[in-house]
């Protein structure tokens, strides 16, 4: 698992975007039918299973096996049953309104050597016994993203069929806007396919549809295909292009969005709530010994390289970046908001750092602990923090800003009660997509079935940089609304790509510059909310959690 930042689209709130590939493990495109043949009976030695805590920043990652352990975190009941039947996510359908909103924390005891095939069959036992799910196959009208030829032959060399098929990533200059670039070998169009829904097109493909081959090509090709990421068509300018035109363009191919029958699992029964944990498991899954970074090197920046940061597989590499970008990730807090950490000395956000750390590189995985999760990544961050800067610290609730989302003359669509509750970056039904007309419009939310209570729940996790903290439902409104909701992010408003504000109150970022909207056609949440919706977001003052600063020192410890 890895959170990896696009240079230069700004460090925090829109910093560090999260690769989520648990959706589409494999390319299967339907699952076995359940009734059709009696599968072999496997079941892990042990399994924890617990509610997924609220996080601001999404860490969702496949499930994956280290050592006797396998695990996946923060994975909805759908996620669970698309890796369980190797399916992509959109294929799982039915069942109740929640799959795609509650998240569960899985560990579970098996064999080092149990293989990917086996470790299928246990996860469906598992959620069988503790979920008590059921399922059955069926079809049933989808809608995905199709890939079609252009009317002109498709512009397409057919490979010589040497080399595994691979997409390796074309680096782009320094200083140069951001760029999707892959040189393609021996590559089948299903496997374009998959690659468009792993990373959304760039941003243009609401995730939650599938895309897949409608070309009727069959063999690999060799091809270039390049693209400019949604969020960064406006640093692009003249020069930008989408993933349709690119893909138009430069290979004859089209991707449409379209609904047709399609195979799927459907679900007949799951309960919300899993059994509890059976006596013993304690014992079976101690807690694992908290990962921590063994060598650790920090230099300070030089102006001109590259600032980005990336974090997985027990690896911290970061470039251009400040204690206070750092700091506000490792506890949770909102970077645009210049009173979130108290007593922070001025240099804080100022003075930048290059940062690599790395867990034990020993090779042998039964004695080396798994892979740090989100939370175990932000404690490992601030034992180093304490270690090598002697950072102090402790959380308070003192009076701060907050919002109450209010009605004022609500313009949402009732929605269908049995309908799944989701909101999804990407357009809606209609495939409308304002943000390529408008670049700084560079976020596009589509939400189905949400309640405005779960929307405020919601907003600090969609709407980084605006919100970081719960918004309370004062509306009164009951029952879940479909609604879309187009708007700029912070820092398109704020047009700056970083520092953010400073904790004496320098800069640019407080509440007050983000609730106003720009001459440029930026267009701020609260405007949007007010607008597109009909509801206001009302700034209150209640506690809100703050981070006091005891001590810290400007200069590391030695490396």
């Amino acid at each position: 698992m890895k959170i990896q930042a696009l240079a230069g689209i700004g460090l925090l709130g829109v910093l560090f975007q999260l690769s989520s590939v648990a959706q589409s493990l494999t390319g299967a495109k339907a699952a076995p039918d359940p009734a059709s043949a009696p599968e072999p009976v496997l079941q892990f030695q042990a399994a924890d299973i617990r509610a997924s805590p609220h996080v601001t920043l999404d860490w969702i990652e496949p499930p994956h096996l280290e050592g006797d352990r396998y695990m996946m975190f923060e994975a909805t009941m759908a996620s669970l049953i698309a890796n369980a039947y190797g399916l992509d996510q959109a294929n799982v359908q039915g069942g109740p309104s929640w799959l795609e909103y509650d998240r569960y924390n899985i560990q579970a005891k098996t064999a080092p050597t149990t293989n990917a095939a086996d470790l299928k069959l246990m996860l469906r036992s598992l959620l069988a016994e503790r979920f008590k799910l059921a399922v059955h196959n069926g079809t049933a009208p989808l809608p995905a993203y199709v890939l079609h030829l252009a009317k002109d032959k498709p512009k397409l060399k057919p490979s010589d069929g040497s080399g595994d098929p691979r997409c390796n990533w074309v680096p782009q200059a320094p200083g140069s806007p951001p760029q999707y670039s892959y040189s393609c070998h021996n590559e089948t169009m299903a496997q374009l396919a998959q690659l468009l829904r792993n990373n959304r097109g760039g941003g243009y493909l609401n995730e939650s549809l599938p895309v897949v081959d409608g070309t009727g090509l069959k063999g690999g090709f060799d091809f270039d295909l390049k693209w400019t990421p949604s969020g960064a068509r406006d640093r692009a300018g003249a020069d930008a292009i989408s993933i349709f035109d690119a893909l138009d363009a430069q290979v004859g191919l089209k991707l449409v969005q379209e609904t047709a029958p399609r195979p799927v699992l459907i679900v007949d029964n799951v309960n919300e709530t899993p059994l509890p944990d059976p006596p013993g498991t304690d014992k079976l899954l101690p807690p694992l010994p908290q990962p921590e970074f063994e060598v650790s090197v920090i230099t300070p920046y030089k102006p001109g390289g590259p600032g980005n940061a990336s974090f997985g597989r027990g690896r911290l590499e970061a470039h251009g970046i400040t204690l206070w970008e750092l700091i506000t990730l490792v506890w949770d807090l909102n970077d645009n908001d210049k009173n979130v950490i108290v007593n922070a000395p001025p240099w804080i956000d100022k003075d930048r750092w290059d940062f690599l750390a790395k867990q034990s590189e020993d090779g042998d995985t039964q004695k080396k602990p798994p892979d740090a999760d989100f939370a175990q990544f932000q404690q490992m961050m601030s034992s180093l923090l304490a270690d090598r800067f002697g950072l102090k610290a402790h959380m308070e609730q003192r009076e701060g800003d907050a919002y109450n989302l209010v009605a004022l003359n609500p313009k949402m669509a009732f929605a269908d009660p049995k309908s799944r509750t989701r909101c999804t970056e990407g357009p809606g039904p209609d495939g409308k997509d304002p943000r390529i007309a408008n670049p700084v419009l560079n976020r596009l939310l589509t939400c189905q079935n949400v309640s405005m209570t779960q929307f405020g729940d919601m907003l600090p996790s969609l709407a980084g940089g605006y919100i970081y903290n719960p918004v309370l439902d004062q509306t009164g409104l009951k029952g879940g609304f479909n609604f879309t909701l187009s708007f700029s992010g912070a820092g398109k408003l704020l047009n700056r790509s970083s520092p953010p504000p400073s904790s004496q109150g320098q800069g640019a970022g407080s509440s007050n510059d983000l609730e106003a909207s720009e001459p440029n056609g930026a267009v701020s949440l609260f405007d949007a909310v007010r607008r597109e919706l009909g509801l206001k977001l009302e700034k209150v003052r209640r506690p809100v959690p703050v981070l006091v600063i005891d001590h810290i020192q400007e200069t590391p410890t030695p490396n």
